[in-house]
C-alpha cells in the first residue's frame, strides 16, 4: 500500500487472494490494512491537507499534468496487471488506463472562479469553492483505475487529499498507481489501501474523513450514506443503473441491433451505463431478437490477454453466478433463450452472451441490474407503455431512444433518469456531467460539475463605510483567482 508516500506492507498475516477470472486461479495476494494503519493513513492525509489546499492551483494542476505522465509512461504494465484482475481484453484494458492518465490532464483544464455577488456600495459579498479536507474514495471493480482517477482527479485540483480504497476483486493496479503516484505527489496527498469490505466501512466512518466518494451497489450505498450521517460527511454516490433503450416504432432493427448489441456488451455486461434491457415495438420483436442473437452466437469470449476474445470473463465467481441466477430464473418463469444462457464449461468465470425473450411483466432480470452479457428483450404495443415499463423501478441512471431523432427528442423530456441519450447510450465524456435520480445516486461525477461535488461554499461579506473604501487589495484578490483560472475555461 501506499501511506503518505511509503510503501507500507499492510496487517501481519493478513493477505487479501486476488484470482485471475480467466482461469479462477489465485495468482497474487494484496495487503489488508488494520484499523491501526487506517488510523495513520487518514491522520497523514489530514495532515498533509494544509498544504495541499495552501498551493496556488497551478501548482496543484502541473502536478495533475504529471500524474498523467507517470501513468502514461507504464501504461502497459498497468494495463497487464488490470486484465489478469479484472479479466477485460489487453486493448480494453489499455484504453482504461489512457483514459485515466488522460482524465487527470482534463481535469487540470478546469478552474474554479472567485465570485462577487453584491458590490452595492454598502457591502461587498464575494463567494469562493474551497475544499473539505480527507476524501475517502472507495472504487468499484468493473472499471477500477479510470473511475478511481475521476475521483482522486477532480478533489486533489479541489484541494483535497484523498484516501484510495480499490474494491477487493481488483486492487493490484490501484495499488501498482498509488506507487507511481507517490513519485510525483507530495506525501500523504494521495494514499492507496486495499482490504475488504471491513476495511472500506471503516474508512467510511472515520471520523477525520470529511466526504466519501463511492461507486457500486444501492446496498453498499445505502450502508455508506448511514455511516455518513454519523457526524454529516458529504457523500457522492454513482450506485448503477439498469437502463433501458427503446427502440421506437420508426427504427430499423437491422440499423439498431449492432450498437445495441455493443452498447449491452462493453465489459461484458459489467458498466453501470450499459444497455440492460430492450424495449422494442411488438412487429419488430421477432426480427430484433434474431438479430441480437447472431451477434451473440458470434462473439469470441475468452482469455482477456488472448486478442482474439471480443469478451473477457466476469469479474468472480460471485458475480457469473448471480447472473445465471436472474437467467436461469426467468427461464424457468417462461422467457425464452434466443442465444447464450450458459456458464462456459472448464476455469474461469465466463458466461456466454445472452439474449432472453419473452420475458414475463415483473420478472427479476427486467426489474434488477444484471451486470453481465445479457440483453432482455421485450416488446410493447404503444409507447407510453414502453415508457411506463422502462421507468419502472428504484433505477434512474441513464435511457436511450431509438429512431427518428425529432421524436425522440419530443419524448426525452418525458423520461426520469440522469442522462436520456438518442440513437446513442453510455456516451460518457470527461466535460459532462454523470449521475442518477432516484436510487442511481447523489450528487454528479465528471467535468466542472464534478468538481464542483469536492468543494463547498465560502461567502466572503465585507460591510462597507459611509464612504466607499478602496478595495483594490480585494479586487486583486479576485482577479488574481480568475487570472489563474484563465486557462481552465477551455476545457
Amino acid at each position: 500500500m501506499t501511506v503518505a508516500g511509503r510503501p507500507v506492507r499492510g496487517a501481519p498475516g493478513r493477505r487479501l487472494p486476488v484470482e485471475n477470472p480467466a482461469c479462477g486461479e489465485v495468482f497474487a495476494h494484496a495487503p489488508v490494512a488494520s484499523a491501526e494503519q487506517l488510523d495513520d493513513t487518514v491522520d497523514a492525509a489530514a495532515t498533509a491537507f494544509r498544504s495541499w489546499a495552501a498551493l496556488p492551483p497551478r501548482r496543484r494542476r502541473a502536478l495533475l499534468r504529471a500524474c498523467r505522465t507517470a501513468l502514461a509512461v507504464r501504461e502497459r504494465d498497468l494495463a497487464e496487471l488490470l486484465t489478469r484482475e479484472q479479466g477485460k481484453p489487453l486493448r480494453h484494458a489499455l484504453a482504461e488506463v489512457r483514459a485515466a492518465a488522460d482524465w487527470f490532464a482534463h481535469t487540470a483544464a478546469l478552474g474554479l472562479r472567485r465570485r462577487r455577488l453584491v458590490d452595492d456600495g454598502r457591502a461587498e459579498i464575494s463567494l469562493e469553492h474551497v475544499p473539505y479536507g480527507v476524501v475517502a474514495a472507495i472504487a468499484p471493480s468493473n472499471f477500477p483505475l479510470l473511475l478511481a482517477v475521476c475521483k482522486i482527479a477532480p478533489a486533489l485540483l479541489a484541494g483535497n487529499t484523498v484516501v484510495l480504497k480499490p474494491a477487493p476483486e481488483t486492487p493490484l493496479s490501484s495499488l501498482l498507481m498509488g506507487e507511481l503516484l507517490s513519485e510525483v505527489l507530495p506525501p500523504g496527498t494521495l494514499s492507496v489501501v486495499s482490504g475488504d469490505a471491513a476495511v472500506g466501512a471503516l474508512l467510511a466512518r472515520h471520523n477525520a474523513v470529511r466526504l466519501i466518494s463511492f461507486t457500486g451497489s444501492i446496498r453498499v450505498g445505502q450502508d455508506i450514506a448511514r455511516a455518513a450521517a454519523t457526524d454529516l460527511k458529504r457523500i457522492v454516490l454513482e450506485l448503477g443503473g439498469n437502463d433501458p433503450a427503446i427502440v421506437l416504432p420508426d427504427a430499423d432493427p437491422e440499423r439498431v441491433a449492432p450498437e445495441l448489441f455493443r452498447r449491452a456488451m462493453v465489459n461484458s455486461g459489467q458498466f453501470c451505463a450499459a444497455v440492460k434491457r430492450v424495449y422494442v415495438p411488438r412487429d419488430k420483436h421477432d426480427r430484433l431478437v434474431g438479430l441480437l442473437g447472431s451477434l451473440a452466437r458470434s462473439t469470441v469470449v475468452g482469455d482477456g490477454m488472448d486478442p482474439r476474445s471480443a469478451l473477457g470473463p466476469l469479474v468472480c465467481a460471485v458475480q457469473r453466478d448471480r447472473v445465471a441466477g436472474l437467467v436461469d430464473r426467468a427461464v424457468a418463469a417462461g422467457a425464452r433463450l434466443a442465444a447464450g444462457g450458459y456458464a462456459l464449461p472448464g476455469p474461469g468465470y465466463f458466461y456466454r452472451p445472452t439474449v432472453v425473450a419473452d420475458l414475463p411483466p415483473g420478472t427479476a432480470l427486467e426489474r434488477e441490474e444484471q451486470f453481465g452479457p445479457v440483453i432482455p428483450v421485450v416488446p410493447y404495443d404503444t409507447v407510453p407503455e414502453a415508457l411506463d415499463r422502462a421507468g419502472a423501478g428504484a433505477h434512474a441512471l441513464g435511457c436511450s431512444l431509438w429512431g427518428d431523432e425529432r421524436r425522440a427528442r419530443e419524448l426525452a423530456s418525458g423520461v426520469e433518469c440522469g442522462t436520456v441519450w438518442v440513437n446513442t447510450h453510455g456516451d460518457l465524456r470527461h466535460d459532462v456531467p454523470f449521475g442518477g435520480h432516484r436510487a442511481s445516486g447523489v450528487g454528479v461525477e465528471y467535468g466542472y460539475w464534478g468538481l464542483l461535488e469536492y468543494t463547498q461554499i465560502r461567502v466572503h461579506n465585507i460591510a462597507l463605510g459611509e464612504r466607499a473604501r478602496d478595495n483594490t487589495d480585494d479586487d486583486a484578490a479576485i482577479d488574481a483567482d480568475n487570472d489563474a483560472d484563465n486557462d481552465a475555461t477551455t476545457a
